[in-house]
């Protein structure tokens, strides 16, 4: 019987602390990563070769992808360290999903009063907890991005614009009050916007990893050489468009929070021409 779980296993604890599967595998490729630093930290030369010449090719690579979103490359090095690193998490930890040995190879447990097999390995991202921790971080590192380089109340009020209401109401004008209170309003919708974009980032993420984890192990089950082979292939594509897709949402995000409020140049620009009276 092909058997799935929604949840990752545990398969020991620490403490009152759960290991499950998908931790291990997200394990090894923090690891992996490691090991890349380490051998390219102690490689570095001002004449790049072998691992370092990849390495900035791929950076390289990755910062013209990212200034396509932005339209500047010294925001896209400042995006680069989160969501660079998203973009070789996830497609690191899809592909490591395809390994031989990732759900099949595991423990017996005894589970309900009968023995079940928890593999050892499961791919990081068909946990729902992880790619909503990702998530997370996508989102509220966008808005500390924007508290930092816009200042807390100007990147507030984006959201809450009691200012706009206090304004209006000091020269009130109909108009203007009920614009304010509509834009207002509109910035309660976007606080619930902001939530939204938490759900779809995981559950994108996770959705499409756990899907191709189900589709391959049904296959696998059925016919185990040679059938699966196009379908891993597939998985393949998918881990890349998952990446990337991952990490240019955040590059968006962080676009996004960081750019001025819409009209603030305007309003610059007609307070410095009001005259000064002396």
């Amino acid at each position: 019987m092909v058997n799935v779980p929604l949840a990752a296993e545990r398969l020991f604890s620490v403490g009152s602390w759960p290991v499950t599967n998908a931790i291990i595998n997200a394990w090894l490729a923090v690891a992996v990563f490691a090991a890349i630093a380490l051998v390219l930290n102690r490689s570095v030369s001002e004449r790049p070769r072998g691992l370092q010449n990849m390495a900035e090719i791929l950076l390289e690579k990755l910062l013209a992808f990212f200034d396509q979103v932005t339209g500047d490359r010294d925001k896209s090095r400042r995006f680069l360290p989160i969501a660079g690193t998203f973009f070789f998490f996830i497609l690191l930890s899809n592909w490591m999903g395809l390994l031989p040995g990732t759900g099949s190879i595991g423990v017996w447990h005894l589970v309900h009063g009968e023995l079940e097999l928890v593999p050892v390995l499961r791919p990081a991202n068909s946990d729902l907890n992880l790619t909503l921790a990702m998530a997370l971080i996508s989102v509220i590192g966008s808005h500390i991005f924007g508290i930092v380089s816009l200042g807390f109340f100007t990147h507030l009020n984006k959201f809450i614009q009691i200012g706009t209401i206090w304004r209006a109401l000091k020269t009130f004008q109909p108009l203007k009050i009920l614009t304010a209170c509509v834009e207002f309003i509109v910035g309660i919708i976007e606080i619930f916007s902001e939530c939204a974009k938490i759900a779809s980032l995981s559950l994108r993420l996770f959705g499409n990893i756990f899907a191709g984890e189900v589709l391959i192990t049904v296959i696998g089950s059925l016919i185990s050489v040679i059938v699966p082979l196009p379908f891993m292939a597939l998985e393949l594509i998918v881990g890349v468009i998952q990446a990337v897709v991952f990490s240019l949402l955040t590059v968006v995000y962080l676009t996004m929070s960081t750019a001025a409020p819409h009209g603030s140049h305007e309003k610059h620009r007609e307070e410095s021409l009001q005259p000064v009276h002396p």
